[in-house]
């Protein structure tokens, strides 16, 4: 089978997609055959090799690439009861070590890295969903915000914002989100009440619109203390990329570290599924043409996620 790897830390030039036999399934794992894999800034991260530099990984001779997946079980090993060969499935990964990844022809994954797909939707579709989902969702479990609280979401309109804006939707809160003035609508669409542009000063203008601060605050944009400090005495904040602020005010400042969830994978799943969520790919690459997709990522500026197709 293809899969791409990295064997030496670089550009997108270093990308290789190499021949491998298709691995076998050992006792307690799943086969998986790749419909898609998305492409994410975690893949950058292995690429680069700053998981090596900042001590996430031990340094490897090979490193395989991809966290989401979405496919069709091929075979199961000794015993797996919870899936069967022909189930369609969609999955996450978190090793960051592994030789061979979820961007591949195939991947074996253990039955708590998969999660069923929904009926009728499409498996190239799904492999958006399970990181930025995931992402989205732990954030506000994180935040345990009540419903008619305010949110705040920078970043608003990439992958895991517009993920935080429709499951805030989801959970009846109100939600200011910040994101490039082009993409206002696309924000208030997901669910946002009201828009703050990029380009506003972001503290001022959420609390114009909010008299005291949001109640918490999800910072997908690594604004930090930029946005923190619209955040209520008292109240949370999130960071996905670990650049929370010291504490201060007794907001609760949380570095968030994603984590595999199958049981919440299906219920993302599920609603994706019903249409609570929405699938966006914005454009499909041949597993082959891998640096292309990497290219394109780094241009910005994508509304939905790239996705390898074997």
């Amino acid at each position: 089978m293809r899969a791409a790897v990295v064997r030496k830390f670089g550009g997108p030039e270093v990308l290789e997609v190499i021949d491998v036999p298709t691995p076998a399934p050992d006792r307690g794992e799943v086969l998986v055959k790749v419909a898609g894999a998305s492409v994410n800034f975690a893949d950058v991260l292995v690429r680069e090799g700053l998981n090596v530099q900042y001590g996430a990984t031990a340094e490897r001779g090979q490193f395989g690439l991809g966290a989401d997946v979405a496919g069709t079980v091929a075979a199961i090993g000794e015993g797996v009861t919870r899936f069967a060969a022909g189930d369609a499935v969609v999955g996450t990964q978190e090793l960051l070590d592994r030789p061979l990844g979820t961007q591949a022809e195939y991947v074996v994954l253990k039955p708590w890295e998969l999660a069923p797909a929904p009926a009728g939707v499409d498996l190239v579709q799904l492999a958006t969903l399970g990181l930025n989902a995931t992402t989205a969702d732990q954030a506000l479990e994180a935040l345990a915000l009540e419903p008619g609280q305010w949110l705040l979401v920078s970043g608003a309109a990439g992958g895991v914002g517009l993920y935080a804006l429709e499951l805030a939707r989801l959970r009846s809160l109100r939600v200011i989100a910040q994101a490039g003035e082009a993409d206002e609508d696309l924000v208030r669409t997901a669910g946002a009440e009201h828009f703050v542009s990029r380009h506003e000063d972001l503290v001022p203008a959420v609390r114009a619109l909010v008299p005291g601060g949001v109640d918490g605050a999800i910072d997908a944009a690594d604004l930090a203390a930029g946005a923190a400090d619209a955040v209520r005495h008292g109240g949370g904040f999130v960071s996905l990329l670990n650049t929370a602020p010291m504490a201060r005010r007794q907001v609760r400042m949380t570095n968030l570290a994603w984590h595999t969830d199958s049981e919440r994978l299906a219920k993302l799943a599920a609603f994706a599924g019903t249409g609570l969520l929405s699938l966006r790919v914005a454009r499909t690459y041949p597993l082959e043409q891998i640096a292309q997709a990497h290219r394109a990522l780094a241009a910005g500026g994508l509304r939905g996620r790239l996705v390898l197709v074997p």
